[in-house]
C-alpha cells in the first residue's frame, strides 16, 4: 500500500527523531539539582513555542479589524483550538493559566533560575527588534541559535512550513526514561516537583495527544496535494529537531554552571 505524504514525513523524520529522544540530557538529569538547570535553559523553548503558535493564528484567521473571513473554517478551528489550551489551560488548582506561565511558576516553586528569562521579558517590552534582545540575554550560543531558528521560521517562512515545525518539532519529545527520573526526583522533593511534576504530565497529556493530532491535520490541510510543500515541510521539520538537540546541547554544556 503507498505511503500518504503525512507517513512519509513521519518516515522522513524519524532518525532524527530517534537522535534527538537518546541525547544526553535525559541521564544527565539525576537529581534535583539537574532539574533545576534543565529548565533554566528548556523554558525559552515553552516560551517561543507560543510565539510559534501565535505566527500561525495571525496567518491562519483574522485577528485585525474589520474582520474578515481568512482561509477555511477548518484550520482556523484547528488552530483556535490549539490556542485556547496553550494560552489558558488550567494549573494543577484548576486555575486558568498559560503554559508557558506555569512552567514559571513551577521554577519558582523549584528555585530554578528565571533571571535570564525574565530579562528577556523585560527587552521585549522595549519595542527592540526580536533578535537585538535575544543577543543581548547572556545565553550560551546554541540557546540563541535556537531561538534565532524558531524566530526566522515565525516571522517569514510559509505557513505550511510553520505548521511542520510546531507539529513535528516541538511535538512529544519526552522519552519514558525522563518521566521515571522525574518521579523518582518528585517522591524526594514533593513541595519542590509538585508542579513541574504536573506540567510534564500535561504537556504529554494535551501537546502529545488531542493537540498533536490537531497539528497534524492542520498541516494535512497546508500542505494538501502539493509535493514541493510537503517536502518543505519535512525538511523544516528535521531542522526543528536539530535546532532543539542543540538546546539540549545546551543544557549538557552548562551543567550546574
Amino acid at each position: 500500500m503507498m505511503q500518504t505524504p503525512i507517513e512519509q514525513l513521519k518516515l522522513s523524520i524519524q532518525p532524527t527523531r530517534e537522535v534527538l529522544l537518546s541525547h544526553p540530557v535525559y541521564s544527565q538529569i539525576k537529581d534535583f539539582e539537574g532539574v533545576q538547570d534543565f529548565a533554566k535553559y528548556h523554558v525559552f523553548a515553552v516560551w517561543d513555542f507560543m510565539s510559534l503558535l501565535k505566527s500561525l493564528q495571525i496567518g491562519l484567521t483574522c485577528v485585525s479589524l474589520p474582520w474578515i473571513p481568512v482561509g477555511s473554517a477548518n484550520t482556523r478551528f484547528l488552530i483556535n483550538e490549539i490556542v485556547c489550551g496553550e494560552e489558558s489551560d488550567v494549573d494543577e488548582q484548576g486555575n486558568r493559566v498559560s503554559h508557558f506561565e506555569l512552567y514559571l511558576s513551577a521554577m519558582r516553586q523549584m528555585g530554578a533560575n528565571t533571571s535570564k528569562m525574565d530579562q528577556l521579558l523585560r527587552l521585549l517590552q522595549s519595542d527592540r527588534p526580536i533578535k537585538d534582545c535575544i543577543e543581548a540575554v547572556d545565553l550560551p550560543i546554541q540557546v540563541k541559535q535556537f531561538l534565532h531558528f524558531t524566530f526566522e521560521i515565525a516571522m517569514h517562512a510559509p505557513l505550511h512550513v510553520k505548521a511542520a515545525v510546531f507539529t513535528f518539532g516541538r511535538e512529544d519529545l519526552i522519552p519514558d526514561m525522563f518521566t521515571q527520573i522525574l518521579n523518582k526526583i518528585y517522591a524526594q522533593h514533593p513541595d519542590k516537583i509538585a508542579i513541574f511534576k504536573y506540567y510534564i504530565e500535561r504537556h504529554i497529556e494535551v501537546d502529545g495527544g488531542h493537540h498533536s493530532e490537531l497539528a497534524i491535520q492542520m498541516v494535512k490541510e497546508l500542505c494538501g496535494d502539493s509535493k514541493i510543500k510537503w517536502d518543505e515541510a519535512t525538511k523544516a521539520a528535521i531542522d526543528s529537531l536539530k535546532m532543539r538537540a542543540l538546546l539540549w546541547d545546551a543544557v549538557c554544556a552548562n551543567y550546574l554552571v
